[in-house]
């Protein structure tokens, strides 16, 4: 005899129509083994070994899982040596046929050296939370992306040498300010290509203690408000308490080229609270799974409401 509860166990087993009935959660610890994967290459300063490394090993993920993988490749001088440095952005298309987009970014160079390290300012930087913590997070939501809903589009920006910085006077954010000058000179020659509706960065996510308060610049802009409204917004509603709804600092990251230059509305998602910061200490025994899936909870959760 088919009981009551026999029934309820099967519908709750399998899809509904074309919808399954529990959508697949973000896994924090997916996230982790993919930030570990990261550091186990060792730095990845802008035109490294260890950087190449990691350039294979991206557009190896996000080619297998379904995405479009371009590079963007640009040059700079090495100010101790006077030598050109190849740094390459990264561009993974999801649905790219959608001419509305949105764009999640993340920078994914190491810096050169642990400069703030009391001890070791010339050791080892292996940037677990500076660094790979926002693409570990790009990693993990892959899973997600083919299947996300009409009617936008999302390219994933791995941004290079955000931090190239040997002296006082080194400019930062260089892969984002290269991709926001062309971004603008292929939208002058073409208007009909795609444009962003919004953007945000993802630095500096995995830390154990994770607050993430809201950036100073991401709050006054006025086309970056709804953004920042948003995202906090759908962190309440989830009940990620890590996200803090006042602002706090002031960083100059990726995404003030974006809205300045590309005229991008583009907040940024950071805990600039980490303890080891520009130090060798900045490793993955100072990150946590618990962390990047509260972030890419939140990251997700926003991307599904985009319509």
């Amino acid at each position: 005899m088919v009981t009551a509860a026999f029934l309820v166990a099967v519908c709750a087993s399998r899809p509904y129509g074309d919808e399954p009935l529990r959508r697949p959660e973000f896994s924090g610890q997916q996230a982790m083994a993919h930030l570990e994967s990261i550091c186990g290459l060792g730095p990845r300063v802008s035109g490294s070994p260890g950087m190449t490394a990691q350039r294979t090993l991206l557009v190896n993920h996000f080619r297998d899982a379904g995405a479009r993988v371009t590079g963007q490749a640009f040059k700079t001088e090495d100010r101790r040596t006077g030598k050109p440095v190849h740094m390459e952005n990264l561009v993974i298309e999801w649905h790219p046929d959608r001419s509305e987009r949105i764009l999640i970014g993340v920078h994914y160079d190491t810096r050169p050296f642990p400069d703030r390290d009391p001890v070791d300012p010339q050791g080892t930087f292996l940037g677990a939370n500076d660094g790979a913590s926002g693409v570990a997070v790009l990693m993990e939501l892959a899973r997600f992306m083919p299947s996300l809903p009409k009617p936008v589009g999302v390219d994933f920006v791995c941004f290079d040498a955000e931090e190239y910085v040997v002296g006082a006077r080194d400019p930062y954010c260089l892969g984002s300010t290269y991709f926001a000058r062309r971004y603008v000179a292929d939208r002058r020659a073409d208007p009909r290509l795609h444009r962003y509706r919004a953007g945000v960065i993802l630095d500096m996510v995995a830390d154990k203690d994770l607050q993430i308060w809201q950036e100073q610049q991401s709050v006054m802009w006025p086309d970056t408000q709804p953004v920042v409204a948003e995202l906090w917004g759908v962190a309440a509603r989830l009940g990620v308490r890590e996200f803090v709804p006042r602002p706090k600092y002031t960083v100059h990251d990726d995404h003030v080229p974006l809205r300045m230059i590309a005229k991008i509305p583009t907040c940024d998602v950071i805990d600039f609270d980490y303890p080891a910061w520009h130090t060798t200490a900045d490793t993955p025994a100072n990150c946590a799974p618990e962390s990047l899936e509260a972030v890419g909870r939140v990251v997700h959760a926003w991307l599904l409401d985009q319509r």
